[in-house]
Formats: C-alpha cells, sequence, structure tokens
C-alpha cells in the first residue's frame, strides 16, 4: 500500500498541495513519492525475514508516514490548509495498525529436537 502510495504521487502528483508546503519546502513530491516506494518495499522485505530481523520493516512504515501527517497539522495550524488536521487524522489512523502489529508479542517458536541418526 506505501508503494502504491509513493507511486500515485511521482505518476500523479495531487493537485492540492497545500498541506505538504512544509514537506515540499524540503524536498520535491517526486522524492517524498519515492521515499513512500522505498518504505513500502523495505517492508515487503522485511516480511521474509526471520523474526527479530524483521523490525526495519514495522520502523520504515510509520516513519514516512509521520512527516507527511505533522506537515498536514502544520499546515492546518499556521492557517495554510484549514483542513489539515483532517488530513493528519487520517494519515495517524493508518499508521496505528501497523504500530499495534508491531507492538504484539511473537508466539514462541517450537523447540527444534535433534534425532541422533
Amino acid at each position: 500500500m506505501w508503494s502504491a502510495i509513493g507511486y500515485g504521487q511521482i505518476a500523479f502528483p495531487q493537485p492540492d498541495q497545500r498541506g505538504l508546503k512544509l514537506l515540499l519546502d524540503l524536498a520535491p513530491l517526486a522524492v517524498w513519492g519515492w521515499l513512500w516506494v522505498t518504505a513500502g518495499l523495505i517492508a515487503v522485505v522485511s516480511a521474509f525475514l526471520p523474526q527479530g530481523v524483521d523490525w526495519l520493516g514495522f520502523l520504515s512504515l510509520p516513519a514516512i508516514v509521520l512527516p507527511w501527517m505533522l506537515s498536514y497539522l502544520a499546515s492546518w495550524a499556521l492557517g495554510i490548509f484549514d483542513r489539515g488536521w483532517i488530513a493528519a487524522l487520517v494519515w495517524g489512523a493508518i499508521a496505528v495498525p501497523v504500530l499495534v502489529v508491531a507492538g504484539w508479542r511473537e508466539p514462541p517458536r517450537p523447540k527444534r529436537i535433534e534425532t541422533i541418526p
């Protein structure tokens, strides 16, 4: 999903970018789009890694959402984008399930019994 969001920002930039003004002052929208794509790819690769090594996938997803969410929130607070608080709330809600799953305890793996031939 994150990669799809990034691709959308690269291929079909959103017409109203007022809420992203603070981010766009740092880098063009295409750069942010590629960061979204990269976060999604990191998560996909991490899904196939062993438990305990997959943490980068859980970190990458909310890490790209946070600046996006904060930009919308700040744009609302500064009077740049009246609906910024709504967008910030939506982006925050998208990141919450990732954080919840990241906090789940992993089930214990069964101990491997070695047999002597």
